[in-house]
């Protein structure tokens, strides 16, 4: 991919907005490289989807990053290399990419292309989730009902299950009634206002690894 010759004048003369053209010309062909990429895999060409994504990702692209990184754990379009499948959602999740941050989340859960780590996978769970992601706010929900691989919190799970209803999640009010019945009125108390700080606290800043 040939890349934009710029001389050193300009630079220093234009900077803010010579910069701001080059990087609108590598976001422009990072989402080309990324569309083509994209057809490929509903093509079920997933050796070009490989290819596509590649070059989008490694230009910076999250959503390439997030896809390489599907490709390279489910083995379609290349081996499968879970290593580098956790490397590209890390770049993704970094970057702001909501569905990586779950992906990041289940990877140190589980131990996969990296070392296994409740604390590091509770961070970017709660980080998806508090960002609007659907599963990531029930998947806590659970985690906090049946204390695994998190200790159990009957509060902090109902919190969660009204964030996964406020996500949109379809079981997450049948879920957050279910807990209800276990919790006492002081416990549901806390649980609601749990939930209402969430609703005016800023967004957390994002894990830092």
């Amino acid at each position: 991919m040939s890349k934009m010759q710029l001389c050193i004048y300009c630079l220093k003369s234009y900077g803010p907005i010579i910069t701001a053209i080059v990087v609108m010309f590598f976001l422009v062909r990072a989402n080309a490289d990324y569309e083509e990429g994209v057809n490929a895999a509903f093509a079920g060409d997933f050796a070009t989807a490989f290819q596509e994504f590649s070059v989008a990702a490694e230009e910076g692209l999250d959503a390439a990053q997030y896809n390489l990184a599907i490709l390279y754990f489910t083995g379609q379009g290349v081996d499968q290399d879970i290593e580098l499948a956790f490397k590209w959602t890390q770049a993704a999740a970094l970057q702001g990419h909501v569905d990586a941050q779950f992906n990041l989340g289940s990877l140190y859960f589980e131990g996969s292309g990296v070392s296994q780590s409740n604390m590091r996978g509770l961070a970017w769970m709660v980080s998806a989730a508090r960002a609007g992601h659907v599963n990531a706010a029930y998947a806590l929900a659970m985690m906090h009902l049946e204390g695994d691989p998190i200790p159990r919190d009957t509060v902090q799970a109902h919190a969660w299950a009204a964030k996964a209803v406020n996500n949109g999640h379809e079981e997450g009010l049948a879920l957050k009634h279910a807990i209800e019945e276990e919790l006492s009125p002081s416990q549901l108390s806390a649980a609601r206002r749990q939930y209402a700080r969430w609703q005016i606290e800023p967004t957390p800043s994002l894990p830092t690894q």
